[in-house]
């Protein structure tokens, strides 16, 4: 009878210890996820405090940009051009090199490069110059191009069937 007592005993006990531990657990859950609610909540306030001082920043070098167009070239532009330039043709035949077009990069693209670098950076940056690189479709040589036609159509394709 007593061993039946010890066993019941053991296991109210047991169970007395699982439902504490299970309450402290819950509570100390809460608690962590309090802090981290919190955490975030200040995480996004900075981020919009970021945001917001970024946009003012990007309205003021749009602002400069303008000012800086007007004295440049008299009065604002009204419009402003989306076309893409025509890409440029060259004939395989020959063996000139592609034409370099030196276009000049419009200063809305200027901003647009200096804003997104003050915000990688974290600091206001001045571009002082840019320009436009070739793509590499524009630089293939003929002669490279050729040989590879050669090598491709060299290859002997077998049908199975």
């Amino acid at each position: 009878m007593t061993v039946v007592f010890i066993i019941s005993l053991l296991i109210l006990v047991v169970a007395a210890a699982s439902g504490v531990t299970y309450a402290l657990a819950r509570q100390a859950f809460s608690r962590s996820l309090a802090e981290m609610s919190e955490t975030m909540r200040q995480q996004v306030n900075s981020l919009r405090t970021s945001l917001s001082t970024l946009q003012m920043e990007v309205a003021d070098l749009q602002k400069a940009a303008g000012a800086r167009q007007e004295v440049s070239f008299g009065a604002p532009s009204t419009s402003v051009s989306t076309a893409a330039p025509a890409p440029v043709r060259r004939d395989v035949t020959t063996h000139e090199p592609p034409e370099v077009s030196h276009e000049e990069i419009s200063p809305e693209t200027l901003v647009m490069i200096a804003a997104a670098v003050t915000s990688f950076l974290g600091k206001r940056v001045r571009i002082r110059s840019a320009k436009m690189l070739q793509s590499p479709y524009e630089i293939v040589n003929p002669w490279a191009q050729q040989g590879r036609v050669f090598v491709q159509a060299s290859h002997n394709v077998r049908s199975r069937g």
